[in-house]
């Protein structure tokens, strides 16, 4: 009998998809949301039980939301992939392409290294749904943290932004995304992105959210909300897509037997939601802020240790 119904794989693909990119930690609802509706889904999705293949699906429904990410930014990686091949050629980082491409990839190099050799301690000895619900709430305080002490002001433009060239040579206006990366570039040094990248360490712990920590971090940085959000989704598509990529042969071996069309089903859900979310958060943080989002991890925590601890 399978341990993963059509149904659970759905709804948990929908899950993956949305709380990936939204900041409240898609780890953290992947452990807590089967424990707290119980019966069969507390069982058959359950991240610490022995021989479970739950989280080898869970991170190959990432490879899906990876892949909507992918397509939603598909012109920019366009651009960031020609400005690292161009960076390579010419021994040079002068372009605003050429300097976005090696941003991200010094970002990245903390939480690959990190999760690479601690990923599954940290998943084996804190997957239990009242350990997520502690890093859910603790999640909720770093948002509200990081709206507080952002620097720079909370107005569409920030000290320093006023410089940005929002036209090009011929004098005609640049798409947004092109500007937001000439602020980005402009703003973050190598530095900083090293530490915003090294955030996402955080996000191995259930509960804690990748987009969200490396969101705070970028904002406390002095980059805007949408820059922010910007950099964490491309940030994010390159780390959860190798993360996925690891977890694949697995499934296509005896760990997927009897659930490879439940984690086909998972992965539509899971791209069609991911798609959404990122299209919908590009929009939300031109204007918004990471407050709400702080407030629901706080109570989403709270009351699930309040739950847990009763049941």
């Amino acid at each position: 009998m399978s341990v993963l119904t059509y149904p659970e794989a759905i709804g948990v693909g929908l899950m993956q998809g949305v709380t990936e990119l939204f900041p409240v930690s898609s780890l953290g609802h992947s452990i807590l949301v089967p424990a707290l509706i119980g019966g069969s889904w507390k069982r058959d999705l359950n991240v610490s039980a022995a021989g479970s293949p739950y989280l080898s699906v869970l991170i190959g429904l990432h490879l899906a939301t990876a892949l909507a990410l992918v397509v939603y930014f598909w012109r920019d990686w366009v651009r960031v992939i020609g400005g690292f091949i161009s960076s390579v050629r010419h021994r040079r980082i002068e372009t605003v392409n050429e300097k976005l491409a090696w941003l991200l990839i010094v970002a990245t190099v903390p939480v690959g290294v990190v999760g690479l050799a601690l990923n599954k301690f940290f998943q084996d000895a804190l997957g239990t749904p009242i350990v997520a619900a502690v890093f859910l709430t603790l999640n909720g305080l770093v948002l509200y943290v990081a709206e507080r002490l952002k620097r720079g002001g909370s107005g569409r433009r920030r000290a320093g932004d006023a410089g940005i060239e929002e036209h090009g040579p011929d004098g005609e206006a640049l798409h947004p995304d092109e500007v937001s990366d000439r602020r980005i570039t402009a703003k973050l040094t190598w530095k900083q992105a090293l530490v915003v990248g090294g955030a996402q360490i955080l996000a191995l712990l259930p509960g804690i959210s990748r987009s969200g920590v490396t969101m705070s971090t970028g904002i406390f940085k002095g980059l805007r909300h949408e820059d922010s959000a910007r950099f964490a989704f491309l940030l994010a598509t390159p780390v959860i897509g190798a993360a996925a990529l690891l977890k694949v042969p697995s499934l296509l071996g005896s760990a997927g037997d009897g659930i490879r069309g439940q984690v086909l089903a998972g992965s539509v859900a899971a791209f069609v939601a991911g798609y959404v979310a990122v299209r919908f958060l590009t929009k939300y943080f031109e204007t918004r802020t990471l407050t709400p989002f702080a407030i629901y991890c706080t109570l989403a925590g709270l009351g699930s240790i309040a739950y847990l601890s009763l049941t």
